[in-house]
């Protein structure tokens, strides 16, 4: 297994690298502009190649992409020229424009990061909060403050932002922006961007937020220049998202791939969803907060707070406390089980595991992965390669924003307005 740095931002464009089969349905002036953009740059000789179209088409369909301000011409280098000779001209996206703002709320802590269309991050902003279910006009006063308080920072107005991706844990109905579940809500079934759009004032898209890191690393890491990939999510509870063909899959509903939720144990310990047996409630923060107070004995009145606790247990489990120890090898057998059906339903080509508890290396220590092949179906083919991610705090916020570039791309380019435009 390898464990990757923090990367933040990829060095050179931002995007799927390859572009998934349903292209040719959409337009060529945005297949053009999503090429340019995954690149960097890109000259229109190579656009031309790439599309298999002539150049006098590249020429006249890159010319309106840089009258709408969307496209501009930059002189390059020559490669092999050493700066002598005239200098090639490429297409980049035009940068500091189209901005748009990703928000992740969650249980401990807000983070919010602003980008431009190219999708080059201006600023980002955190602020912490306490833990526990929160009204729906508390949430709709925390997204307003990230947004004014990045922008802020970024030193531009708020109106100049055009779009907002959201994510918060839960099920979450990405077609309809409502949020069935969260723990971060008091209430279930909640139109949350309605609720948002009307307070903002903004276009908002509304997404589960372990979708959102799998958008981050569709758009910014690891999965550019895969087909099919996995990322699996272990925090404060356990999610995944899933991409095939070089887009992330949702399910018919737009509430697929809940893996914290699948069921490892009939009857089993409660989770927060209000189910039993769900794979979360044996991987989760909660869960290892609930076995660490027996481990460390403490009272049952003394409750310290979960990053505490965690830290205490993991803390114990390295100096050699066998009960500390094992409550860390129950989770990650369980994380084993979880790991495995991923291969055995959908043989992706890599798997991430992010979030904050992978520093907790017990979860996917060499047994727990020993476990996962031993129940795999033996194909005589080798495993999926695993990753384990660390980005740092404003990883989900990234994968926000990568939805709103997405979704705004699709409302200036797509199919939709090329329809209306008729």
């Amino acid at each position: 297994m390898r464990q990757i740095a923090p990367i933040g931002r990829a060095s050179v464009g931002c995007g799927p690298l390859i572009q998934p089969l349903t292209d040719t349905a959409r337009p060529l002036r945005q297949q053009i502009f999503e090429r340019v953009r995954a690149a960097g740059q890109m000259a229109r000789v190579q656009l031309a190649k790439e599309l298999c179209i002539s150049p006098a088409s590249v020429t006249t369909i890159t010319s309106e992409l840089i009258d709408a301000g969307l496209l501009e011409a930059v002189e390059t280098l020559r490669e092999g020229e050493g700066g002598r000779g005239r200098p090639a001209v490429a297409l980049r996206v035009r940068p500091n424009t189209r901005l748009v703002v990703g928000i992740k709320l969650s249980d401990r802590e807000h983070t919010a990061v602003l980008v431009d269309f190219a999708g080059t991050m201006l600023a980002g902003e955190a602020i912490p909060r306490d833990p526990g279910p929160m009204a729906l006009d508390a949430i709709l006063d925390a997204a307003e403050r990230l947004l004014d308080r990045v922008c802020t920072r970024a030193g531009v107005a708020r109106e100049a932002v055009e779009a907002v991706g959201l994510g918060v844990p839960g099920f979450v109905d990405c077609d309809s922006g409502v949020v069935h579940w969260s723990p971060v809500l008091l209430h279930r079934h909640v139109a949350l961007q309605a609720a948002l759009r009307a307070r903002l004032g903004r276009t908002v898209f509304v997404d589960n937020d372990a979708n959102l890191v799998t958008l981050a690393e569709l758009w910014f890491g690891a999965g550019r220049r895969l087909s099919d990939f996995a990322v699996v999510t272990i925090e404060h509870g356990v999610g995944m998202g899933f991409v095939i063909n070089h887009r992330i899959y949702r399910g018919s509903r737009g509430m697929g791939m809940e893996l914290g939720h699948t069921k490892v144990q009939l009857d089993g310990a409660l989770c927060r969803c209000g189910q039993r047996g769900c794979l979360e409630a044996y991987v989760a923060d909660y869960a290892l907060v609930r076995e660490a107070q027996t481990a460390l004995n403490l009272p049952l009145g003394e409750m310290q707070s979960v990053g505490v606790m965690l830290e205490s247990l993991f803390d114990h489990a390295k100096a050699g406390n066998a009960a500390a120890r094992s409550i860390f090898r129950r989770a990650g057998r369980y994380l084993a089980v979880g790991l495995s059906n991923i291969v055995n339903l959908f043989d992706p080509e890599l798997i991430i595991l992010s979030g904050e508890r992978m520093r907790y290396d017990y979860l996917y220590a060499s047994e727990t992965l020993a476990e996962m092949h031993a129940m795999m179906l033996d194909t005589g083919r080798d495993a999926p390669q695993i990753e384990t991610h660390a980005w740092g705090d404003l990883l989900w916020a990234h994968g926000a924003a990568a939805l709103a570039l997405h979704e705004l791309t699709e409302q200036l380019l797509g199919p939709s307005r090329e329809l209306a435009a008729e």
